[in-house]
């Protein structure tokens, strides 16, 4: 929907920075729908999966974090907007839908698989066995780690 909004406005926007009724209201539906889709998919992502990869010990210093750092960067986003649609004008759609398709990629690699695994078991059966993120784990149990000190 980004593309195609970009494609629209890139294509048939006029010099005084008018479209038709009828693509206006074609761009007017790709925006609810890339609004809508948004909501259903990655909107709440944010907010799930930190609360379900952190393991226990690490959960509410990540969950914190995660929470922070997407409030931080909705701000950042939100005022940097306007400025970036006048300079980028409809270069703006594709600007953000590469992001799109970079998130899919990092989901697609280096997001685990968490489903059937219980909070407590997340570190050995998830973190641990990942091909990216089992290098930045300790080959300690946490519960050994815990005694020792």
């Amino acid at each position: 929907m980004q593309v195609a909004i970009g494609a629209i406005l890139q294509t048939h926007l006029s010099a005084t920075g008018s479209l038709s009724k009828g693509l206006a209201a074609v761009v007017v539906v790709l925006v609810c729908l890339y609004v809508m889709s948004f909501a259903w998919s990655w909107g709440p992502l944010g907010w799930l999966i930190p609360s379900e990869t952190f393991p226990l010990e690490t959960r509410t210093a990540g969950f914190a974090f995660a929470v922070s750092s997407n409030m931080f960067f909705t701000f950042f986003i939100a005022q940097l907007f306007l400025s970036m649609l006048c300079g980028m004008r409809a270069f703006i759609f594709f600007f953000f839908a590469i992001w799109i398709f970079v998130m899919g990629i990092f989901v697609v690699f280096l997001l685990p698989e968490t489903k059937g695994v219980p909070i407590d078991e997340m570190t050995e059966r998830v973190w641990k066995t990942h091909p990216v993120w089992k290098k930045f784990m300790s080959n300690t149990p946490a519960r050994e780690y815990e005694m020792s000190t």
